[in-house]
């Protein structure tokens, strides 16, 4: 019953992104508005979860959920009226990372600029840190 979200990733080297010091995840204005649109449609759902899972040429990959409730070791980060759950085991993968959506003719989806990543694959599906 659980429906995933499209994400991909995107290796952020040459800066780093300005956070407050206790925001594991920043979300941009776009994302926040996508969020809001996808939590409308399902009126069950408090907000998104996001997770690592081994898969991909370069190992990880991004998982986006809906969650229906927060996981008791889920980190918490509430920006601008949503909700985002991130995973116990994603934690430390996506502190300081900056989550965002983009839209284009072809295709749209959540990107994470994150500066932990060392490397990702050809496709920009998986990643390795």
């Amino acid at each position: 019953m659980a429906a995933s979200v499209r994400a991909s990733v995107r290796a952020v080297s040459a800066r780093r992104l300005r956070l407050p010091t206790r925001a594991a995840l920043l979300l941009t204005s776009s994302a926040v508005n996508r969020i809001k649109n996808l939590l409308q449609e399902r009126p069950e759902c408090v907000g998104l979860k996001v997770g690592v899972r081994t898969r991909g040429c370069s190992g990880l990959s991004y998982v986006i959920d809906y969650a229906t409730e927060k996981g008791k070791f889920d980190e918490e980060v509430n920006q601008d009226g949503v909700r985002v759950f991130i995973d116990q085991k994603a934690q430390l993968t996506l502190l300081g990372t900056e989550m965002d959506f983009i839209e284009s003719k072809l295709s749209s989806e959540f990107v994470f600029n994150n500066p932990n990543i060392k490397g990702t694959c050809g496709c920009g599906e998986s990643f390795t840190v």
